[in-house]
């Protein structure tokens, strides 16, 4: 009880020392709180572009039959970039059948003649040759850029060469001219 009566002898010290420890007990505890806040970026989209090739016309380009030595045969083809990616545009052959040893004399030709102004083709008057040799050495020959929207005619030119013997009188074969293109 010593202590206790020492401590009401004196109230004021008592007091005093009270106030220190409640001081001590809310620093403390206060220390402990802190200030936030927040921020914030809404609506973000994100969407993927694409790359996609139109061909016009989607059929065979030719369809000749009795060829003999010497003949000649010509199509057209336009090409576009139907998507919004630009892409590096190419060409090849692809499901070669029949007597695909035809394909390896045939000499083919392709010029491209241009790009399409608006609405308009290009004239196909003395293309730029893009692909020289036989139908099927055509493989992966690079075209270019074709920016999204792009559109580009193009000229095949097939002739079974003057030289051309017997063996390959009744011949027949079947192949696709496959464009492709790569995202750049």
């Amino acid at each position: 009880m010593h202590r206790l009566s020492a401590l009401a002898a004196h109230p004021r010290r008592t007091l005093g020392a009270l106030a220190v420890v409640l001081a001590a007990v809310g620093i403390t505890i206060g220390s402990g709180a802190t200030f936030t806040a927040t921020a914030a970026n809404p609506g973000n989209v994100f969407a993927t572009g694409s790359l996609t090739i139109g061909n016009t016309p989607s059929t065979a380009l030719f369809n000749a039959t009795g060829l003999k030595p010497g003949d000649v045969s010509l199509g057209t083809v336009d090409i576009e970039n139907t998507g919004t990616l630009s892409g590096v545009f190419q060409l090849g052959t692809a499901n070669a059948s029949g007597d695909t040893s035809l394909l390896g004399q045939l000499d083919l030709v392709v010029g491209d003649c241009g790009a399409w102004s608006g609405g308009s083709p290009p004239a196909c008057t003395s293309p730029s040759t893009v692909y020289s040799g036989k139908v099927d050495a055509l493989t992966g020959q690079a075209l270019g850029t074709y920016a999204a929207a792009a559109k580009r005619r193009y000229r095949f030119t097939v002739t079974l060469p003057s030289n051309t013997d017997n063996t390959f009188q009744g011949k027949s074969a079947q192949v696709d001219f496959a464009w492709s293109a790569t995202q750049t």
